[in-house]
């Protein structure tokens, strides 16, 4: 009911702020005599805030055409691999006109970068895809807004999720993959190769988990706590509600994004205030550069999708409630997930000092789990002073993390040769 509600609240408003949004671009243009008048400039500014608050925010494009490689410029093209219900696996295809940096582009190595299932779309990962092409030849995972997903497809739980990753690890061929997984599928991830393990089939040459709840029982967090404290029964019957009839997944039972938005923005409210009054005084002050970055920030930041109920809920209950995978109790079609089996693949664990979302340690874990793995093949990364998107994004990521993971990536895969 609380669906219907949000989507007959998103109608109702929609004229209101598409006026504001036409409004405040006719207040401000230099062409027009009324902005002219004393109060049109923060007249406009209010109307924009008003727009920029209640829009629809679409998926956005990841919009990457080029990249720095090789001490030139490589074009990139964007193809969609394979094309899955409830997932897309994208490739960021480099070109050259130039046959020698053709050849260097080809032989680098190919990263299968895992982008979280939690609420946001993979262009989140936007930055973390830029930097590692100018070293690696990149695939991500692209996974759908479930409430675009007919029902007809079936559900989506967490073993779909496993199951998704070992598709895409053995199309790409597992003997010269490195896989990178960033927040959340850090779980599903190890879960994946450790039944490839177990299986005797061929795991990825190295695995890079950056932030994610591998064992929750460490350091938890405010995000740990809410799963702990409330009982299954409660994310069920309170967080879970079927799409409404304007989308081809009508009926699908979802934990819908405008939730986990509310619930991103609820976790530092005063931050979010403060940057939305400070992008109406730059809007005052004429200060374009700064509003800009606001408004690519936040058109990224509230673009949220839909999850399946199955898959929320699952994750609920085996990674942050049981702790299945490091209690060694996790089954998939019968067989136990048992990291132990690993050998083959190098393990580098990234964890960010002042990570509120996966506290430090619970990465980390995943060496006391991977004990199959020689001790020389793994390493460990914290980031000083970084939270937990700047592992994956912005300065620190490109200065202090990326380095690291291009190095240790580049160590195993020359060691192919």
């Amino acid at each position: 009911m609380l669906y219907h509600l949000h989507e007959i609240n998103r109608t109702l408003f929609h004229p209101w702020v598409t006026w504001s949004g036409v409004t405040a671009q006719v207040m401000s243009s230099p062409d027009n005599w009324l902005a002219r008048w004393p109060g049109m400039d923060r007249a406009a500014a209010g109307c924009d805030l008003i727009y920029r608050l209640g829009k629809d925010y679409e998926k956005p494009a990841f919009g990457i055409t080029a990249v720095p490689a090789h001490a030139r410029e490589a074009a990139v093209i964007e193809e969609r691999v394979i094309r899955l219900p409830f997932c897309d696996l994208l490739h960021f295809k480099r070109c050259s006109d130039d046959p020698a940096a053709l050849r260097q582009l080809r032989d680098d190595p190919v990263v299968l970068l895992v982008a979280p299932l939690s609420g946001h779309h993979a262009t989140l990962l936007r930055d973390t895809v830029r930097t590692l092409l100018r070293d690696h030849d990149v695939y991500i995972t692209d996974w759908v807004d479930a409430r675009m997903v007919p029902l007809d497809k079936g559900p989506f739980g967490l073993d779909d999720y496993i199951a998704y990753v070992r598709r895409f690890i053995t199309h790409l061929g597992a003997e010269k993959l490195n896989v990178i997984s960033v927040c959340q599928p850090t779980v599903p991830v190890l879960a994946a190769v450790s039944l490839m393990a177990a299986a005797g089939e061929t795991t990825p040459l190295t695995l890079t988990m950056m932030g994610g709840p591998i064992d929750t029982r460490r350091c938890p967090t405010e995000v740990n706590d809410l799963a702990t404290t409330k009982p299954y029964s409660w994310f069920e019957t309170h967080v879970v509600f079927e799409v409404p009839t304007n989308y081809p997944g009508k009926g699908r039972r979802v934990y819908p994004g405008f939730l986990q938005q509310a619930g991103f923005v609820a976790m530092n409210p005063s931050r979010h205030f403060t940057a939305h009054w400070d992008y109406y005084l730059n809007l005052l002050r004429g200060d374009q550069e700064d509003a800009a970055a606001h408004r690519r920030f936040y058109d990224e930041y509230n673009a949220v999708l839909d999850l399946p109920a199955e898959y929320y809920l699952d994750t609920i209950r085996t990674v942050f409630q049981e702790h299945r995978l490091p209690l060694g109790t996790w089954h998939v079609q019968g067989q136990r997930v048992a990291p132990e089996a690993i050998t083959r693949s190098a393990l580098l664990t990234v964890e960010g000092e002042l990570d509120d979302i996966s506290g430090p340690g619970q990465t980390r874990a995943a060496h006391d789990l991977c004990t199959g793995i020689q001790a020389s093949r793994q390493q460990h990364l914290e980031v000083k002073g970084a939270g937990h998107y700047g592992i994956f994004s912005g300065r620190r990521w490109r200065n202090a993390v990326y380095p690291d993971v291009r190095d240790f990536i580049r160590r195993f895969h020359d060691g192919l040769k």
